[in-house]
């Protein structure tokens, strides 16, 4: 492909895009396509001479298109958001168009330092601790990671290598493969399945501890969990607090944690992947009470920040007890001749898991500087209004219940047994104009309404509700039939 046909190729796909947005609304939001719909449809092998640009483009239509989830609809109210926005999938194309990619300062210069300046930014939209800060005097800083799932894997890693090395100085004969084979994490039983799955490969096994009537950890029960595992001669390592959990956006109570993780020097990581977007409102700040105590923070800018993913933001303390215990030597040879004998002095390539990362920061940069604080600030407070609206239209109709409504999230279910909330998701489901999700909390089903689409205006959630409330009847008509 020559540079016009690139820009043909370029342009034809661009305008398919802005088509495919401004007409999402009428797509049916759940595919009705059955598994297996594209093994026919393509061909066995890879075309031996290519096929012309225009043919790949009619088959995203007509083949993949058809065969999606529309994650971007405004009747998409299922799992939380997952951003998108016009300045973020153009930051996204520049990224893929220069082919930058950055291990460390030397091979890509303003890939490390737009992203260590970027982390800057959202540090100080979230109002985190200045310690957090790549600016601060250290030995604290942010980093872009992949996703909230590597960032808890990143934490737990740092919190075994903080008490491998105190358990060392205070017991110098102990194995560091015996002091590991000891150590335990904790967090809420209400968090998300990623923290478990950190624990697991880690081999440090995660203790699911029970929370209040409010779905929050609490100090107590970390208090006496730990107290049990000391006894049973294991070594408590680290504390995953959740602020806002998948299930119910509930909020662990972290100032509770914190202070218990400060005195019994636990290493305590906060996953804060949907809500976090949230802090950049001065008036949800006071779920953060307590982020003092904290060692390192993460959230996700790709759900609700309308950063396109993957782009997840974390911030460390104290960046050296990831980066000492899990570096490595260099892979290329010491006498490579360098451009510069300077040495940038923030080596962010060493606070992740991989070697070599994208150029994450610069779609982030650009969603920032488009919409600005206050165009942030907007963005969420609206979405939180539209999902106050839903619990309004919720509430005077007396045959629902709704469990909680905290930020973009609505928890609600049919009142009585849950037979009928049951066959109303799954009514909804199979007209495939609305996408919801389950959730069962204390044995009982609830429904998740969210908030995810940007585009999502209060028409959409008269729409949604009108589709609630018109299955509901027919199913409740049916079962008036046969009784």
């Amino acid at each position: 492909m020559n540079t016009s046909e690139f820009r043909e190729f370029g342009k034809s796909a661009v305008d398919y895009i802005a088509d495919y947005l401004d007409n999402i609304r009428d797509k049916k939001v759940i595919s009705s396509k059955k598994p297996g719909f594209l093994q026919n449809k393509l061909t066995k092998s890879t075309p031996i001479n290519g096929d012309p640009w225009q043919d790949v483009m009619r088959d995203v239509d007509q083949l993949i298109v058809p065969g999606l989830s529309h994650w971007q609809s405004p009747n998409f109210h299922a799992f939380f958001p997952t951003s998108n926005s016009y300045p973020g999938i153009v930051g996204e194309l520049m990224c893929a168009g220069l082919g930058a990619v950055a291990k460390d300062w030397i091979s890509n210069p303003a890939c490390v330092e737009l992203e260590v300046k970027m982390m800057d930014w959202l540090a100080k939209l979230l109002d985190l601790p200045k310690e957090f800060l790549n600016s601060s005097e250290g030995p604290g800083g942010g980093v872009i990671q992949n996703a909230a799932s590597e960032s808890t894997l990143v934490a737990v890693l740092s919190g075994m290598a903080r008490s491998v090395k105190n358990e060392q100085i205070l017991n110098p004969h102990r194995s560091e493969a015996e002091i590991k084979s000891k150590l335990v994490t904790y967090t809420s039983l209400h968090s998300n399945c990623s923290v478990e799955k950190a624990g697991l490969l880690a081999s440090a096994p995660m203790r699911l501890l029970a929370t209040d009537k409010h779905n929050r950890l609490r100090g107590h029960t970390l208090e006496e969990a730990i107290r049990k595992d000391r006894e049973q001669g294991f070594i408590p390592c680290c504390v995953v607090a959740t602020l806002g959990t998948t299930g119910t956006c509930s909020f662990d109570n972290l100032e509770e944690i914190g202070l218990i993780c400060r005195r019994e020097n636990i290493f305590l990581h906060v996953d804060a992947a949907y809500a976090g977007a949230a802090f950049v409102c001065p008036e949800y700040r006071h779920y953060m009470k307590g982020v003092d105590y904290v060692d390192t923070f993460s959230f996700n800018p790709h759900k609700w920040m309308l950063v396109n993913s993957d782009c997840s933001a974390m911030w460390f303390r104290d960046t050296s007890e990831f980066s000492e215990a899990y570096r490595v030597q260099k892979s290329m040879p010491e006498t490579e001749i360098q451009p510069h004998k300077e040495v940038y002095g923030i080596d962010i390539e060493n606070w992740q898991i991989p070697n070599i990362r994208r150029f994450r920061a610069l779609k982030l940069w650009f969603v920032l500087r488009t919409y600005g604080v206050q165009g942030l600030r907007k963005h969420i407070r609206d979405q939180c209004s539209l999902a106050e609206y839903f619990t309004e239209l919720l509430k005077v109709d007396d045959r629902f219940e709704v469990l909680n409504s905290v930020m973009g999230l609505v928890c609600f279910r049919v009142m009585g047994d849950d037979s009928v909330t049951r066959k109303l998701l799954e009514k909804i489901s199979e007209r495939r104009n609305l996408f919801l999700t389950p959730y069962t909390h204390e044995d009982r089903m609830l429904i998740r309404f969210v908030i995810c689409s940007p585009f999502t205006q209060k028409e959409d959630i008269k729409y949604a509700w009108n589709e609630i409330v018109s299955t509901l009847n027919l199913i409740l008509d049916v079962e008036r039939i046969k009784g």
